[in-house]
């Protein structure tokens, strides 16, 4: 696998295989949501895998969005709510985990905040009110995704 941590930043290779990533040395990179905060502890570009630790800020919310494979978070501290969707009002908080179905679509927010760990097999693909259905970059989601035979 391709996957990466940006080297320097916080990322050690140990033998070759295993990698130790420290987030406390890596700086918070801002994402395309107000709001809402990632350090990549691992990424694989060809195929969307990702480990990401997240930081929310108060009454930050991620829009519409459906997760094309499972989706899996661990909230370390505030709370994930479900503010539209399938299970509306669902409320996930410090060290409880959620896991998601494929398929699975929902407008998220954190009321308080919060810091999470998210992981995704692939990206979720975001739905524009203006029709389109992008990333979580406002990067057309078929064109770069397409290619994985996932969504």
């Amino acid at each position: 696998m391709d996957a990466v941590t940006p080297k320097g930043h916080g990322q050690t290779a140990v033998d070759g295989h295993s990698h130790i990533v420290k987030p406390a040395e890596m700086e918070w990179q801002k994402t395309s949501f107000p709001g809402c905060e990632a350090k990549p502890l691992l990424y694989d570009p060809k195929t969307g895998l990702a480990t990401m630790l997240m930081k929310f800020a108060p009454g930050a919310v991620l829009p519409d969005h459906e997760h094309v494979q499972i989706e899996q978070t661990y909230v370390i501290s505030g709370t994930l709510v479900d503010k539209e969707g399938a299970a509306e009002g669902l409320t996930v908080g410090p060290g409880e985990f959620v896991w998601r179905e494929p398929g699975s679509r929902h407008v998220a927010w954190t009321p308080e905040g919060g810091i999470m760990i998210a992981m995704f097999q692939i990206p979720n693909k975001f739905f524009a009110a203006d029709g389109r259905v992008t990333d979580q970059h406002g990067r057309d989601w078929k064109e770069l995704w397409g290619h994985t035979g996932k969504g």
